[in-house]
């Protein structure tokens, strides 16, 4: 780990300033991630307040995800010419600016167009985040700090029906977007004075990179959620061909650029891309987990809505427990084995809420949340840092945008996939979901111990 540590050119910030800095980031992430996850619990109500159709009221969902998805890499590559200290206030002021104007919505139209300049705010935030904590922390603490970034992700995601349901009893839907502006306004006077400026990059901003970039992304995730739904093979073959074409000429036009924006500089590192698509299985399984679970514990099983949150709390519970102590342990030992550790855990938990039997007590189901909770917890703050610790200071932009990027695109697969296991079996669709998300900790672990060989070689030199 000495080699990994000795990258780092940043002593961090003084303790009271660290302090705020992370609270400053903690809320705008915890705000970015929140509004992923409580407007899908919440849109039945938000299109039966507005007048829209069931349809067309998925637009208030993908407006934003897209819009995130296809800004991630190049506001993470603006960070780096700019700052990203910038880049991520300028984020935060948006993000808190349309907050306002959902909350203000009328119509489908409004909520829709505002929904999407979120997520291009979302997206500033997400980019630089783990760029910014890089410099926010000392080299030996780096992995308690990510630890705690992992925690507030992990924790929004969770608990966001929960949220949602909680500002649902006692108010309208606008209040969903409503709440984000004190909080909003507060994280953004506090990054103003304790976020640290960084080194800017040297190298111009090129729009039709960034463009092509946007497109390839985009165009991709639409191909995976129309070929889930079982939608016809030609659009979704269109969408794919889009893809591959933007995703070509934006390689082809970046070749030989110092810091490309879809990063494969860095991809060139064994460390790096193992690391990379260990995120993606791992984010993968739990999109599988959290939209197929519901569904299991409601129409198998016959739970309420409200056990069910209860019955899944004690999965973001232990995720909270485990990812500040594997953040500690990933600066002392090598995340490779954390991480692989952390998976094969998963892997565990999921098989055994696969074969949970047809009437299971509190404690079967709640055990075997814990043990996935646990594995959850464990993997992503050392793997957090072997992605960051990778990447060279001056590319920090770039791989944290990969970090958001492989989050985003491992869920979003996730939640696809589960619709595709609803098209294979309306009954046995969830059991089948969960034993897919064993399979993908499964590939996640292996990739995760791989790179315990490049160390090694390291290591002999």
């Amino acid at each position: 780990m000495q080699q990994i540590s000795a990258i780092y050119s940043t002593d961090g910030l003084p303790h009271r300033q660290r302090i705020q800095a992370l609270i400053a980031i903690s809320v705008a992430v915890a705000m970015a991630t929140l509004d992923t996850a409580i407007t899908n619990t919440a849109l039945p109500t938000i299109a039966a307040d507005i007048g829209a159709d069931p349809a067309s009221s998925i637009w208030v969902v993908n407006a934003y995800q897209l819009a995130m998805v296809a800004a991630l890499l190049p506001l993470a590559s603006l960070g780096e010419i700019l700052g990203h200290r910038r880049v991520y206030v300028a984020g935060l002021v948006l993000f808190t600016a349309t907050s306002l104007g959902c909350g203000l919505a009328w119509s489908l139209p409004t909520l829709v167009g505002a929904r999407a300049l979120q997520g291009l705010g979302a997206a500033a935030i997400m980019s630089v985040n783990t760029a910014l904590i890089r410099f926010i922390y000392p080299a030996g603490k780096l992995g308690f700090g990510l630890g705690l970034n992992a925690l507030v992700v992990g924790l929004a995601f969770t608990v966001g029906p929960t949220v949602a349901s909680g500002i649902l009893s006692v108010g309208s839907w606008h209040w969903l977007f409503l709440i984000n502006v004190p909080a909003g306004l507060v994280a953004a006077l506090l990054s103003l004075r304790t976020l640290p400026a960084t080194e800017q990059a040297r190298h111009g901003f090129d729009g039709v990179a960034a463009a092509l970039c946007a497109g390839f992304f985009a165009l991709l995730i639409l191909g995976i959620g129309s070929a889930a739904q079982g939608q016809a093979w030609v659009p979704v073959a269109a969408e794919w061909a889009g893809a591959a074409v933007c995703g070509s000429t934006l390689l082809r036009r970046q070749a030989g650029h110092p810091a490309p924006m879809l990063a494969v500089d860095l991809f060139r590192q064994p460390v790096f891309s193992l690391s990379a698509l260990t995120a993606i299985c791992s984010f993968a399984t739990q999109g599988l987990a959290f939209v197929s679970l519901p569904f299991l514990l409601q129409v198998v099983l016959g739970h309420s809505a409200v056990a069910t949150g209860l019955l899944m709390t004690p999965w973001p519970a232990v995720v909270a427990i485990m990812a500040p102590i594997a953040g500690r342990l990933s600066d002392r030992y090598p995340p490779g084995i954390l991480g692989g550790l952390g998976l094969v855990i998963l892997c565990l938990g999921m098989a055994a809420l696969a074969r949970l039997p047809p009437h299971p007590a509190t404690m079967t189901i709640a055990w075997r949340m814990m043990l996935c909770g646990a594995g959850f917890g464990f993997f992503q703050s050392p793997n957090l840092r072997a992605l960051m610790g990778s990447a060279p200071p001056g590319r920090s932009g770039g791989a944290s945008g990969i970090v958001a990027t492989a989050r985003l695109l491992g869920q979003a697969t996730g939640a696809a996939l589960v619709a595709f296991c609803f098209h294979l079996s309306r009954d046995k669709g969830p059991e089948v979901a969960l034993w897919m998300g064993s399979g993908f900790s499964a590939l996640g672990s292996v990739a995760s111990f791989l790179r315990l060989a490049p160390l090694r070689r390291q290591t002999r030199r």
